[in-house]
This record gives C-alpha cells, structure tokens and sequence, in this order.
C-alpha cells in the first residue's frame, strides 16, 4: 500500500494549497465567512484504500490512487443549506471504508459501499428535538464506542448513531456548541476512562468529556491542537 500512499499525500497538498484553509485548523482563529464565490470542500483521505473522498456543493467524488479519473457518485435525495445558514453537511469515514454523507437540515445518512459505490439511505430516529429539523455538520466514527458521533451546527447539540445507522440519541451537553463545522475522537488521557472528542467551530473549539453512560457530558473551551487536527474536516476555498 506504500506505493498508493505516497500519491495520496501529493494529492492532499495539492487540495490545501488550493487556496487556504478557512478553518483555522491548528489555530485559535475563528473561521472566515465564504464569500458567494467559493466553494466549500470536505474531503476524507482513506489510505488504507489508496482513496480520497470528496464532498462538494455538487455532490460526492472519489479519487482512487491506481486510476486518474475522478469517478462521482450520486447522491439521489440529498438535502442541504450549508451557507450562509452554516457549514456544508458532513463526509466521514466508516469502519469498513464506507463513506457517509449527512445532510444539515434533517437526521437522514447517506452510505456508500466501497467495494460497489452503491448508496443506501438511513433515515435516523432520533430521541429527541422532534420538534425540529435537526441535521449534522460533522461525523466521525469512534471504534473506541462502537458507533458515530455527531453534532448540529445549527442547534449545537452532540448526538449518538448506532453502526446500523438507524438511531440517534442525544447527549445531555453541559452547554451548546454554536456553528459547529467537524468532530474528532482523542485518546483518553491518563486520568481518564473514556477519549475526548474534540470538536471544532467557526468561533472556537470544545473538548467533549462524555460521562460513563454516554448520556451526558462535559464541555469545555479549548483548542484542539493535541489532535492531527482533520484535514478530513477541514473546510476549504476553491480558486
């Protein structure tokens, strides 16, 4: 897999010098708004497939390194808002290299296989906010939990998927977390059970401390510099 590797890192270089991260990945910048001219790009790299996964206003491409054709993959029902309402929807990666595409206005997953690039739908039943429209503007995955973790940039709010991607429960939060663009997992610390998540925003960043029922948890303001900090969740500007 060495020799797939080594185009992917190119590749990857070649999308953040595409014009400049907006995240302020690293920093304890808050994000720069878009202007209507930009497009905002997320991507995943999967090195272990010798793929990059992209998620563009226009939809969902994959960059496979043995080929040097950009193959797209329809997203039929795809739902969003994304500017100037917030980020685009979230582009993550499952535990077998599935991709997942969410949408940021309703509690729907979209799931494409990565051996056949079929695309399942998942609509979730979540256990609360019924009342509201409640989509995610980031995803991961957390083998550590055995399930997905995401949050809506639009209510602020931390929610549990199952690996079926068929519910989501949300998480009691000590307080919001507005504008919320992308979610990683840490390793727990030495004086604690469970990782942090960490999770990035257009005003700042949050580490999440979840309680041991995974109900609840803690945040708290705090960059998220200890973490390589996603350039899977990275938000970037188009030329």
């Amino acid at each position: 897999m060495s020799n797939a590797i080594a185009p992917l890192s190119l590749l990857a270089a070649s999308i953040i010098a595409l014009g400049g991260c907006d995240s302020g990945v690293g920093t304890h910048q808050p994000l720069r708004p878009a202007a209507a001219s930009e497009q905002n790009v997320r991507y995943q790299v999967d090195a272990a497939h010798g793929r990059i996964w992209w998620l563009t206003r226009e939809g969902v491409f994959l960059r496979d390194a043995r080929t040097p054709q950009k193959i797209a993959v329809p997203i039929r029902g795809w739902q969003w808002a994304g500017e100037p309402y917030g980020c685009l929807p979230a582009l993550a990666l499952g535990p077998n290299g599935e991709a997942l595409v969410t949408s940021d206005v309703e509690s729907t997953v979209w799931k494409i296989d990565p051996d056949t690039l079929a695309v399942s739908m998942h609509v979730l039943a979540p256990d609360a906010d019924l009342d509201r429209d409640v989509g995610y503007t980031a995803l991961t995955y957390s083998s550590e939990h055995g399930a997905f973790f995401a949050v809506s940039g639009l209510h602020g709010s931390l929610w549990k998927i199952d690996s079926s991607l068929t519910q989501a429960q949300k998480i009691a939060l000590s307080a919001p977390m507005p504008k919320a663009c992308g979610v990683a997992v840490s390793a727990p610390q030495k004086a604690e059970r469970l990782g942090r998540l960490c999770v990035r925003g257009r005003q700042g960043d949050w580490t999440v401390q979840l309680a041991s029922d995974q109900r609840s948890a803690s945040v708290r303001a705090a960059s998220c510099t200890d973490l390589p900090w996603l350039l899977s969740q990275v938000t970037l500007r188009s030329e």
